[in-house]
C-alpha cells in the first residue's frame, strides 16, 4: 500500500480494530516518510451482488452509493458515521444471507427504510420522501402518521419560511 499523499510505500499500522460486527477491520495507518495518517478498511471479498433496478437494468451493489444516500438522509441529525456503517453492513449482510445473487432495488430501499425507522425519524422521513417520490403534502403527511403510530407526540412549535408560528399538538 502506498501513501495517498507522497506515494511512499513505507507505511505502518498504528491502530487496528474490528468494526461492522466483526465483518471488517479498521486500520489507522501512518506514512513513515511524510507523517500523513489515513484510515483503511479490510473486508472479506464476496461474490458481487447485482441490484435489479425498477426499469430492469442491472448494476453491481455499491456500498459507497448506499452509504452516500444514508449520509444525505442523516445530514444535520445526531446519527454518527459509525451508526451508518453498521446500517450498511447490516443491509449488506442481509442481502448475502438471502443467498440470491440478484436483488430488486425496491427490496434494498425497504431494508433502508426499516433501518432508518429504528435509527432516526427525521432521516427516515427524508429518505422516504425521495424513495417513495412524494408528489404532494398528503403523501408526506401519510408517511408522518406511520412514523407517529404508537408514539406520544408532544407539542411542537414550528416556524415556517414566512416567519409565522404553527403549533402541532398530538397525543
Amino acid at each position: 500500500m502506498k501513501c495517498n499523499h507522497c506515494q511512499s510505500d513505507d507505511i505502518k499500522v498504528i491502530e487496528s480494530r474490528d468494526v461492522a460486527d466483526g465483518q471488517a477491520i479498521r486500520r489507522r495507518r501512518m506514512c513513515v516518510a511524510c507523517g500523513s495518517r489515513f484510515t483503511t478498511y479490510e473486508r472479506i471479498e464476496r461474490p458481487q451482488l447485482i441490484i435489479v433496478k425498477n426499469d430492469g437494468t442491472r448494476q453491481l451493489f455499491n456500498r459507497d452509493k448506499l452509504l452516500g444516500g444514508l449520509y444525505r438522509a442523516c445530514e444535520k441529525t445526531p446519527v454518527t458515521s459509525m451508526q451508518l456503517e453498521r446500517v450498511v453492513s447490516a443491509i449488506e449482510q442481509d442481502l448475502y444471507a438471502c443467498g440470491d445473487q440478484e436483488t430488486k432495488s425496491s427490496k434494498v430501499g425497504e431494508m433502508v427504510m426499516d433501518q432508518l425507522a429504528q435509527l432516526n425519524e427525521v432521516a427516515y422521513v427524508r429518505f422516504a420522501s425521495v424513495y417513495r417520490r412524494f408528489s404532494d403534502i398528503a403523501s408526506f403527511e401519510r408517511e408522518l402518521s406511520i412514523v407517529r403510530q404508537g408514539k406520544h407526540i408532544t407539542v411542537v412549535e414550528v416556524v415556517n419560511t414566512a416567519g409565522t408560528k404553527a403549533v402541532n399538538a398530538g397525543k
